[in-house]
């Protein structure tokens, strides 16, 4: 029986592979990573979390206070010496600062603490595998492209946010200096919404592209490609990582691929649908990031009350990834037996239905914690 801890089962991905593992009615025992003043708390966390995942309650509440171990990968050394630790077999390690704002934990967290974390589990001698999701963006991916795994050979500079850096830091600290530790380095590509449950668990990302939609205007062109998948079928190749043969020190891309990626056209015929408004078609224009920020006094009559520097940041940091039109190539985790994933356009009606009483301001916060 494998003996499963999963970390970040509070936040996004996390749950989705939780939820994922409690809707097959998993035999192995699952122990999760949670921040929390008492074990009660971090269950509450945990439980609210799962619920917005469309879990009935009482697949919600076959989690209980023996699954929990209290922790934070910011304070590692509260944790690493659990004796618990010793009977995990398999680890699906989620947690990490995901924001594109300038959070100081990121570099505490998805780094100096998550390989505190590694190195204590690369001594444990019944561990199978170490699964660590990264980012397919901490490649800093040519433009143009289609991108296939590799080892990471890049430097801050070329990195647009502190995120994407510490996550290509942290793959090359555990490759190169825990030569021990059983690891798999999982790279989804842009994680998008539910495809039940739309933006119910999460609206990361998704307000960009109501955002872009709502101006008219943005720094890509409308057939530029984007390579987004749904939260669940991440959480999908994940679990199926646990139980895959001959992956070990292997790295693969979770993405949309060749096959499933979308044009930014096709996402705004589907919005548009969704909404019940007229696409913007030909009336798209296609700017420089100066152009966007001369639109500023424009932004509270488009948007609502906003904070216009983090929304012009925000229209910065997206802008880039936007204008890159590239597809993570997913063979490899195809070859392992795994479904396509859905395409964003067939089931973006549900985030829009999931979303469309929040203005972009409050759905940008999760990216800008």
């Amino acid at each position: 029986m494998k003996k499963i801890l999963i970390t970040g089962s509070t936040g996004f991905l996390g749950g989705a592979v939780l939820a994922n593992l409690l809707q097959q009615g998993n035999d192995d025992h699952l122990y999760l990573l949670v921040r929390g003043n008492t074990p009660e708390e971090g269950l509450d966390r945990i439980q609210i979390n799962l619920r917005n995942f469309g879990l009935s309650e009482d697949v919600v509440n076959n989690v209980t206070l023996k699954n929990i171990i209290l922790g934070d990968l910011a304070t590692a050394e509260s944790f690493i010496d659990n004796p618990l630790l010793d009977e995990i077999t398999h680890v699906i390690n989620c947690a990490a600062v995901a924001s594109f704002g300038k959070n100081p934990f990121i570099w505490k967290v998805n780094v100096e603490g998550t390989f505190q974390f590694a190195e204590r589990m690369s001594r444990v001698r019944v561990l199978e595998k170490f699964i660590h999701v990264g980012t397919a963006m901490s490649c800093t991916p040519e433009p143009d492209s289609l991108v296939t795994e590799s080892e990471l050979v890049s430097n801050r500079e070329q990195h647009i946010v502190e995120y994407t850096w510490s996550k290509a830091t942290i793959e090359q600290m555990m490759t190169e200096r825990l030569p021990q530790l059983p690891l798999i380095i999982a790279r989804p590509s842009i994680v998008v919404g539910h495809s039940n449950q739309g933006c119910l668990p999460s609206a990361s990302i998704f307000w960009v592209f109501r955002m872009a939609l709502t101006l008219g205007k943005f720094t890509c062109q409308m057939q530029d490609r984007i390579d987004v998948i749904p939260v669940d079928y991440c959480a999908d190749a994940l679990v199926l990582l646990l139980s895959a043969e001959g992956v070990l020190n292997e790295i693969f891309h979770i993405s949309a691929g060749t096959d499933r990626s979308v044009t930014f056209a096709e996402i705004d015929e589907a919005m548009a649908k969704a909404s019940g408004t007229p696409a913007l078609g030909d009336n798209y224009q296609k700017v420089s990031y100066k152009q966007l920020s001369e639109s500023r006094k424009q932004f509270k009559a488009l948007f609502g009350p906003c904070n216009e520097r983090i929304m012009l940041r925000a229209m910065n940091l997206y802008g880039h990834f936007s204008e890159l039109n590239v597809v993570f190539d997913n063979s490899k985790l195809l070859k392992l037996g795994i479904r396509k994933p859905s395409k964003f356009i067939d089931y973006v009606d549900r985030c829009v239905l999931s979303t469309r009483d929040a203005s972009i301001a409050e759905l940008m916060q999760v990216d800008f914690k």
